[in-house]
């Protein structure tokens, strides 16, 4: 039976209702995105398995070759785990090593111990397993896109049970979708990298337009990231894989240890498109980077301050973004979702200004607070291009999107609109100036405000006062003489 994508959705997010008291809800996700990832691939390789045993023998239907997923090794098919009921737990662990060992390139993937989850008995893992087993999740039964959509609203589901700690690796659609949409104009080859990938979402969205907007094969784009966090990164790994993109996630942090480097040239790998929402104004390790090897934090002679890490990360985006003035065949764009103070904190001016004179700032987007799970401050959108086109050469565009006509108020955040994004792509795409919403500015004026980049400077954005009716007020006026 096909299942429609709502379907699909309530099925998985049911296994969280199994396991619901038996573990934190911060560690929903560590048990089950891992069960998901291992009966989709079980129900892939199976399928295929019994092709190539019809064409090629059993001899030979076992060569990892002949699969263009990991290869699961005998006794350990989703049938094997289905059929045990002692000892559920030690049989997981083993079946998630076993995987491993079979394809070394999982390494890291499965970081969940089920024995180490005490209440997670043979019982609740016996029904987790059973409830599972009820779909075929193999590409003929659930189309890989499906399936990829449905494991994203997974990781948001528990996202949203986490609160606030969940906001740490899953940035809202609705912004991952503006993010992209500003640096768009994908092609075949082009290469997505995140920094601070957390689960893969802007990756993801980024492969879903190119399909699905662009009518463009992900297939041939590449995908890579980065995440501090062992489990959110064994995440990204399992989210890119469903949605079956090449491309690889490393963990450390990505500013003291770059994964993505060209050692022989000394210096950061260049993508064609930079996508990232990193975490605001964390610390950063100042001591360690004064000499960095990359020389990524060059745009002053000071590195900034220790607990304020904002523009070390977006120093780190501009060096990752391709640019013709050193060699490659063409620019890089970067959206980085910032917080507003970056654009107008004094002592970072030192930074705005090289970044400016550059001419590597495209358009700020000022958003709207409370969109976020984890912090509701206020946040724009950093739009950066290493060639940018010359009739917006020494220009930078201000979008005011913060305004209630772009978003509406759920009961615990706020959310842009379709409407509300379509408004601000069509602005910057058209480099429009509109009253109280967005204007074109060029760098003589920014250079006249100090390099500062508060959207208020440069966008009217106060409440618009409302036209005022003399003749009513004055009649209002009388009556109110006569009556006293």
């Amino acid at each position: 039976m096909t299942l429609s994508l709502e379907e699909l959705d309530s099925h998985l997010f049911k296994c969280a209702d199994i396991i619901r008291d038996a573990v934190d809800p911060t560690d929903y996700k560590e048990y089950i995105l891992p069960l998901v990832y291992y009966k989709s691939i079980s129900d892939e390789f199976e399928k295929q398995y019994q092709q190539n045993l019809e064409e090629y023998g059993e001899d030979f239907a076992r060569r990892e070759n002949l699969y263009d997923i990991p290869v699961v090794p005998e006794g350990y098919l989703w049938d094997d785990l289905r059929s045990v009921s002692d000892n559920v737990d030690k049989e997981l662990n083993e079946a998630f090593d076993a995987l491993t060992d079979e394809n070394p390139e999982l390494q890291g993937l499965f970081r969940a111990d089920y024995i180490d989850a005490d209440a997670l008995d043979d019982d609740r893992l016996g029904k987790l397993v059973e409830h599972l087993s009820k779909h075929d999740l193999d590409r003929d039964s659930i189309p890989p896109d499906m399936l990829g959509e449905a494991y994203m609203d997974l990781v948001r589901h528990f996202a949203e049970e986490e609160g606030k700690s969940g906001g740490q690796f899953f940035t809202p659609p609705h912004i991952v979708n503006l993010c992209v949409r500003l640096v768009d104009e994908f092609e075949d080859g082009h290469t997505f990298h995140d920094p601070t990938v957390g689960s893969g979402g802007m990756l993801i969205e980024a492969a879903r337009y190119y399909r699905e907007e662009q009518g463009g094969d992900p297939s041939k784009m590449t995908f890579t990231g980065q995440e501090i966090n062992p489990d959110i990164a064994a995440i990204a790994k399992m989210n890119l894989s469903i949605h079956g993109l090449n491309g690889t996630i490393e963990r450390e942090d990505s500013l003291s240890s770059p994964a993505f480097t060209n050692e022989d040239d000394n210096e950061l790998k260049r993508f064609d498109r930079v996508l990232a929402n990193f975490p605001f104004s964390v610390d950063w390790d100042k001591d360690g980077l004064q000499d960095d090897p990359y020389g990524r934090f060059h745009w002053a002679e000071k590195l900034p301050r220790a607990d304020r890490g904002d523009y070390s990360f977006i120093m780190h985006m501009a060096e990752q973004l391709k640019d013709p003035d050193r060699g490659d065949d063409s620019g890089g764009k970067a959206a980085i979702v910032i917080p507003h103070g970056v654009l107008f904190r004094k002592h970072e001016s030192k930074y705005r200004e090289p970044m400016l004179e550059d001419d590597l700032v495209e358009a700020i987007v000022g958003l709207p607070e409370n969109l976020f799970q984890n912090n509701s401050i206020p946040s724009a959108i950093l739009v950066l291009n290493t060639d940018k086109a010359d009739e917006r050469a020494h220009e930078v565009q201000f979008i005011h999107a913060a305004d209630e006509a772009f978003y509406r108020e759920l009961s615990n955040q706020n959310e842009l609109t379709d409407e509300g994004l379509d408004h601000i792509v069509e602005n910057f795409r058209n480099w429009t100036t509109e009253e109280r919403v967005s204007r074109t500015v060029s760098m003589d004026e920014i250079r006249e405000n100090d390099h500062n980049l508060n959207i208020a400077l440069y966008v009217d954005t106060t409440e618009p006062e409302e036209d005022i009716d003399v003749q009513e007020e004055l009649g209002k006026l009388r009556e109110l003489f006569v009556f006293s």
